[in-house]
């Protein structure tokens, strides 16, 4: 039997059990749980590409097919309403006959709006969990994502089941196929809209299927730290490349960065080697019973450490924190859970019941502050930038005196630097599964 097949149950009772305690919890018989719906244009005949509902993969691995419903109560055997329509102008999807399927009871629905005669009769006591709170209230749910049910699956959602790690471990082979693919282009001088290309042929996936839109910069926009342009001409002169790019197997996404430099030989290739080895360093860091956002401080304490040795700025590398200069060239956080979704939920929480985690003093702008713990997926994607709107600023104050304005106009046309890894937190190791594929 296949590894997924054989994880998966595992991983079904497991939600079973999570569903149980919440609804027992809660005084509920059970959670309706909504893919979603595709969304019309403005004005068009034409959708939106649709995106499922986190809560409804989490289930079962169905990610491309709106107007699905769960229906679960922890103990009985779950019901799958599955969208089946007649239509000649689209894709049907098939009866459901994949590994997933038996442990559902499944019916299917012809139309959307028949799945009332579907879904429980007496909805009092049962839980709506989804985007569509008309959709919702017109078919008489009045609990609709109450919150303590969220606060209990965002936070659960951090310990992830065998098959989940699996998930895992096939969208980084899949997302690190795209990368290579990628550098190769890069430095054959390919433009940004070729380089996306490139990933997209080798990951054998489309843009939509894509979990995140792809960063892929050359120059001067690798400090835009979400630079989605895809320039269609090569520049006339590569100098670096940043390439922040996932995938996605099962519902379930990777999230790697890679930065390089086209000569291999100048400052800032330099400044990358080094910088990927803070990364490794504090990919290790990962220790359980440590916070997360620790781990963000001691990132700014090494970044203040690139930024005094490079004599970026000329001050000695606890000075550089103090003043809080290291956030002009790091001005996002070191990571955050990964899963169902990019930016996975839950943190923030220091408990089931959704009570916040402080961010450090200084770093409000985190996203992740959680306790670091067994069975937890992490990114670690340190980075610097010469990002001119915060070079403005950082010279309109006393600290500007500090800076090296000739090596930082210097570095401004390599724009800035990223790498990242996903890694598994495991009792008593670490699995760094972006490097295990061997990207470098």
């Amino acid at each position: 039997m296949d590894k997924l097949a054989v994880l998966y149950a595992e991983h079904i009772a497991t939600l079973q059990q999570r569903t149980r305690t919440i609804c027992e919890r809660e005084g509920l018989e059970g959670l309706v749980i909504h893919s979603g719906q595709a969304k019309r244009q403005f004005l068009d005949d034409m959708y939106y590409p649709f995106k499922v509902n986190p809560h409804f993969k989490a289930w079962l691995p169905v990610i491309d097919n709106p107007h699905c419903w769960v229906v679960v109560n922890g103990s009985d055997k779950p019901k799958l309403i599955f969208y089946r329509p007649v239509d000649f102008w689209h894709k049907v999807p098939n009866e459901p006959r994949d590994f997933w399927a038996e442990y559902f009871d499944i019916e299917l629905l012809l139309q959307p709006d028949k799945v009332e005669k579907l879904l429980p009769y007496d909805k009092a006591n049962y839980a709506y969990m989804g985007e569509y709170l008309e959709v919702a209230q017109a078919l008489g749910f009045s609990k609709i994502n109450p919150e303590p049910v969220l606060n209990y699956l965002h936070y659960n959602r951090a310990y992830k089941t065998q098959y989940e790690l699996e998930c895992l471990r096939n969208a980084n082979r899949i997302a690190v196929d795209g990368h290579k693919a990628a550098r190769d282009a890069f430095f054959n001088g390919a433009s940004e809209f070729d380089i996306q290309q490139a990933y997209l042929m080798a990951t054998r996936q489309s843009e939509n299927e894509m979990p995140y839109g792809n960063i892929v910069a050359l120059n001067e926009n690798c400090a835009i730290l979400h630079y989605t342009h895809f320039e269609p001409k090569a520049p006339l002169q590569h100098h670096s490349f940043l390439i922040d790019a996932g995938a996605n197997f099962n519902g379930y996404a990777a999230d790697i960065t890679r930065t390089y430099d086209f000569t291999k030989q100048s400052e800032f290739a330099e400044l990358i080697k080094v910088m990927t080895q803070h990364q490794i360093e504090l990919g290790k860091g990962l220790k359980p019973g440590m916070l997360y956002g620790d781990l963000h401080v001691d990132c700014h304490n090494r970044v203040a450490q690139v930024l005094s040795d490079f004599g970026i700025v000329k001050l000695p590398s606890a000075e550089i924190v103090e003043r809080q200069i290291t956030s002009t060239f790091f001005p996002h956080g070191l990571g955050h859970h990964l899963g169902l979704q990019v930016h996975d939920m839950g943190g923030f929480m220091s408990d089931d019941r959704g009570t916040h985690q402080a961010a450090p003093t200084g770093h409000p702008f985190l996203r992740c502050t959680r306790l670091i713990e067994p069975n937890q997926v992490f990114t670690i994607e340190p980075g610097l930038y010469f990002i001119d709107s915060l070079l403005a600023d950082l010279a309109q104050t006393e600290n500007k005196q500090f800076i090296n304005w000739d090596k930082v106009e210097s570095l401004k046309a390599f724009g800035g630097i990223r790498i990242e890894d996903n890694i598994i937190v495991h009792e008593e190791y670490l699995e760094n599964m972006t490097r295990d594929l061997a990207l470098d």
